[in-house]
């Protein structure tokens, strides 16, 4: 197939883009790029958004998280063509029950413009196939980018090897999240290539593990200790303390 891929430097997208660029044939869009033709082409893939949890300015996460996801909706509705995007876990916020009909709660900027446009595709049914994926806590390679935003994995092993020390929030033992590999993302994504189903999946693993587990691998793992610091003020209001995929629709789609 032909495919774009938006947000192809981020995270997501450079991995999408090595698993790939060998079996399809790859048109790329950055944020900032000339907006991106999109005749001939079969299926985008949208990754590109502003990732950070933390950002505030919200004008800037709404226009290029929600204003660009629309008109790309739109164009693909228009000329027929497949669309995928990623959502978010963010969405459910502070709730317990993780199943894509359960209410949400977003707390953030981010979170917001993730629902938004999750409950602009709901309510503009087109013919084209449109999917999105409600990502739980991605880790894997091509992070580094991610700064104070990457994944525990790749921020506690960063520390291991340059501080020899990891910085661990107070409490982390009551923090639990639902961490799945970008590779599981990515097969995913591909695995839905042949599924002629809109809709809005969850993808996760449907298993937990605390921050403080995780931290405890990798110490072990470097042999390094643990430092316990306050968690900042600006991230008590909005930090999710539990989250686990609720898989029961993607696994039916899938037939797993």
């Amino acid at each position: 197939m032909k495919i774009l891929v938006t947000g192809y430097k981020g995270f997501i997208g450079q991995n999408a883009v090595n698993a790939l660029k060998d079996s399809h044939d790859l048109v790329m869009f950055e944020w900032g790029d000339t907006y991106p033709d999109l005749f001939g082409i079969d299926l985008v893939l949208h990754f590109g958004a502003i990732s950070a949890t933390t950002e505030r300015n919200v004008e800037k996460v709404m226009r290029q998280n929600y204003d660009f996801s629309v008109l790309l909706h739109q164009y693909c509705a228009r000329e027929n063509i497949s669309f995928q995007y990623s959502s978010s876990a963010s969405v459910y916020g502070l709730n317990t029950s993780f199943a894509e009909t359960d209410p949400v709660d977003p707390r953030t900027p981010y979170a917001w413009s993730k629902y938004m446009f999750d409950k602009y595709v709901i309510d503009h049914p087109t013919q084209n196939t449109v999917q999105g994926f409600r990502y739980f806590n991605v880790y894997g390679p091509h992070e580094e980018h991610k700064g104070n935003q990457a994944s525990p994995y790749h921020q506690f092993k960063k520390q291991a090897i340059e501080t020899r020390v990891i910085k661990l929030f107070k409490g982390s033992e009551n923090y639990f999240r639902d961490f799945v590999s970008v590779e599981t993302v990515i097969d995913t994504h591909i695995k839905f290539f042949d599924v002629k189903e809109s809709g809005i999946w969850n993808v996760g693993t449907g298993n937990v593990k605390s921050f403080q587990e995780v931290a405890e691998e990798i110490a072990f793992l470097y042999n390094v200790g643990i430092e316990y610091i306050d968690m900042p003020d600006n991230l008590k209001s909005s930090y999710q303390e539990y989250t686990k995929a609720d898989l029961t629709k993607l696994n039916r789609t899938l037939g797993l």
